[in-house]
């Protein structure tokens, strides 16, 4: 099987030469097309801009942006000069953004003007009043000392900022000499992509992902779905993630596929898009494809075309999936599991499996990785069919936390093995089940979400003497945020108080669904807090049966 060894931007420049008139990206809502060629012309372009403004080899970029057309063509043109693309989650708020850009010495950051309620240019003008100052170019900003650029992608003019159109002019004008030498600089171990995780513990870390990791994940990934350059990839989650750029981007183009793009997720949108452009293969978190088959259109659309795709993120319930492979045609469709540290995927289902596989299990193992099973308390390795941690070994686990050795040793033990902090088993024929996770982890709809965050935030709310964040089990989203509070004495506080706290500052799927207020916390003898019994008490006071890992497990 083909293991790859060349740069992200390499197999761009091949693709591009072996199939230049294949259309590579679509945007059907605007008609907007790229082929092969085009696209690798235009990563050219921009990539010799953003040289001739001395962004270069191992320069943090970051990318803070929904799914615009132009937003893969930074993450190539980054890729293509030896620069590290900093994906940045666009529902991001103002201080978590300005963590990001500190955590990971972004030397230049580019944005688009505004996401549902996040207006970026306002909030780069305040995180950088410099902006507005200083010449473009010449940046120097006190919060944010390696900062030198803010880009729009757009053609409007910002004062401070360069505009992405004028990148590409400036790209057009260039010499290829800079560019060569960049290319030449480079390897297959060096990394190209940083993606924002709470890991396993603390606050958001910058997982470092090299070419080779995410080369060959995504590769892989379109084998398990037997992609070739006839496939066409609806693609309605973010870029950001890993579920867009690798399993998607990096699975659909290592096999010459076409991307069918959208900006972001719309039921409606996904459906025509379908349709529209005769997709073979559509994405997407269980929620995602619930809400197209509810849409009240739905039956209008002809989804014949599509033969597989991937359901990842959580659980999907098994009547789900009958009507995803008999309503949507999907009779292909594959189940994935992985976490961002592992590139991401470390199991996945084959295009052939039983319903009762793709409901009930996260498949096998994917080629070139290893993976064990282990007592949580001892290391040892356990047996078929017995809980445990589940850890992978392989090309695929990442090069570490950003600025992080301890938190990188926590993860990644001296011998190379990876702990996901993942309960599960692994049956006789190979096939794992996720069956509860040690880490203290919220997974809402896909989206990663570590309680500590959540409750170092509540404890800058006046009023508030602790809190605990836990997650609920939600028939929607698998998980939701739910916060446990001790206000101080004599202090009037509510749920709406704590809510329009939290709306401002951090992004709309961290803030907590459900608020409790209580006068103490469960513990133990030494005073741990016992989590599970809080979220036993959410269960009781919202009358929920089971829990995610039960529903997981049911069919």
């Amino acid at each position: 099987m083909q293991f790859f060894t060349e740069t992200v931007s390499g197999v761009l420049e091949q693709q591009a030469e072996a199939h230049p008139n294949h259309e590579f990206e679509v945007y059907p809502d605007r008609d907007l097309r790229f082929t092969y060629a085009e696209f690798n012309e235009r990563v050219n372009r921009l990539a010799k801009g953003m040289l001739a403004i001395g962004i270069g080899p191992g320069d943090h970029v970051g990318i803070w942006s929904r799914n615009v057309p132009d937003w893969l063509t930074f993450f190539f043109a980054t890729a293509r000069i030896g620069a590290v693309i900093v994906t940045i989650n666009p529902a991001n708020k103002r201080h978590e953004l300005a963590y990001i850009m500190r955590q990971a010495d972004l030397k230049a950051i580019a944005i688009i003007d505004e996401f549902r309620d996040i207006d970026y240019i306002s909030t780069l003008y305040e995180l950088v009043p410099e902006l507005k100052h200083h010449e473009r170019g010449r940046l120097r900003s006190n919060e944010f000392p390696k900062l030198n650029h803010v880009i729009y992608i757009g053609q409007r003019k910002h004062r401070g900022m360069f505009s992405s159109t004028e990148l590409l002019n400036l790209g057009e004008h260039c010499a290829e000499a800079e560019l060569l030498a960049a290319k030449i600089s480079m390897n297959s171990d060096d990394v190209v992509n940083m993606q924002y995780t709470s890991g396993t513990t603390g606050f958001p870390k910058g997982v470092m992902l090299t070419h080779r990791n995410i080369l060959n994940n995504g590769f892989y990934i379109g084998e398990r779905q037997k992609f070739t350059d006839r496939d066409r990839v609806c693609l309605p989650v973010p870029l950001f993630h890993c579920f867009g750029i690798v399993l998607g981007v990096m699975a659909a183009y290592t096999h010459g596929a076409t991307l069918v793009m959208l900006e972001q997720f719309d039921p409606l949108l996904a459906l025509a898009a379908v349709q529209k452009e005769k997709c073979t293969a559509l994405y997407g978190v269980p929620t995602m494809f619930i809400a197209e088959l509810a849409h009240p259109m739905f039956k209008m659309f002809d989804l014949t075309s599509l033969r597989t795709g991937i359901m990842a993120g959580s659980p999907c319930p098994i009547e789900t999936m009958r009507r995803v492979i008999n309503e949507m045609h999907c009779s292909e469709i594959t189940i994935a599991y992985g976490l961002t540290e592992a590139s991401p995927v470390i199991t996945q289902t084959s295009t052939d499996e039983t319903i009762e596989r793709r409901v009930g299990t996260v498949g096998t193992v994917l080629p070139d990785t290893e993976v064990k099973i282990i007592d949580p308390e001892t290391s040892e390795t356990l047996g078929g069919n017995t809980p445990g941690e589940l850890c992978c070994r392989g090309y695929n686990v990442m090069k570490g936390y950003y600025n992080m050795p301890e938190a990188t040793a926590l993860a990644i033990d001296p011998d190379g093995w990876l702990h996901s902090g993942d309960l599960a088993t692994r049956d006789e024929h190979g096939y794992y089940r996720i069956t509860g996770r040690i880490k203290d982890m919220i997974i809402r709809g896909g989206e990663n979400i570590y309680p500590r965050e959540i409750e170092e935030l509540l404890y800058t709310m006046p009023g508030i003497k602790d809190v605990q964040v836990v997650g609920v089990p939600d028939q929607r989203f698998g998980e939701v945020v739910g916060a446990f509070i001790i206000l101080h004495d004599g202090v009037d506080v509510t749920e709406e108080d704590v809510l329009d706290f939290c709306q401002t500052r951090i992004a709309r799927f961290k803030v907590p669904r459900y608020v409790f207020f209580v006068k103490e916390f469960p513990s133990t003898t030494n005073g741990k807090i016992q989590k599970f019994k809080l979220q036993a008490l959410a269960k009781e006071k919202l009358h929920i049966t089971g829990t995610i890992f039960e529903a997981e497990n049911a069919g």
